[in-house]
């Protein structure tokens, strides 16, 4: 995986608000590279993953998962099929963590992304 959907994916964070919308171009931004051929979010609910946005065309033999923490606690997985770098996708699941809340407790306090 290139630099170029990190440069997308920061401009995505910088500019759009709306946790979705932000997940799937996200998802969108990572198969602009040549070597990932699938990229998909999956969200933690009651200890079980479910498939959010995903963009491309999967390739489960090939597939990279990585945890989405956030504030200690996993939320979710990234999930790559291609050729990837880890260490960016890593740097992708803990710029788009607080995005991927859904069904996490917030304890009755307001969260904003």
């Amino acid at each position: 995986m290139s630099e170029r959907p990190l440069d997308a994916i920061e401009r995505i964070l910088d500019e759009i608000e709306d946790a979705d919308d932000v997940l799937r171009r996200a998802v969108a931004a990572l198969v602009t590279d040549p070597d990932t051929v699938w990229a998909g979010i999956c969200f933690l609910e009651s200890g079980v993953l479910a498939l959010g946005p995903s963009a491309g065309a999967p390739d489960e033999a090939r597939r990279t998962r990585v945890p989405v923490m956030f504030e200690g606690g996993r939320v979710g997985e990234l999930w790559v099929d291609g050729n990837a770098n880890r260490e960016l996708l890593e740097h992708v699941a803990s710029r788009i963590a607080p995005h991927v809340l859904i069904g996490w407790d917030t304890g009755g306090e307001t969260w904003e992304p």
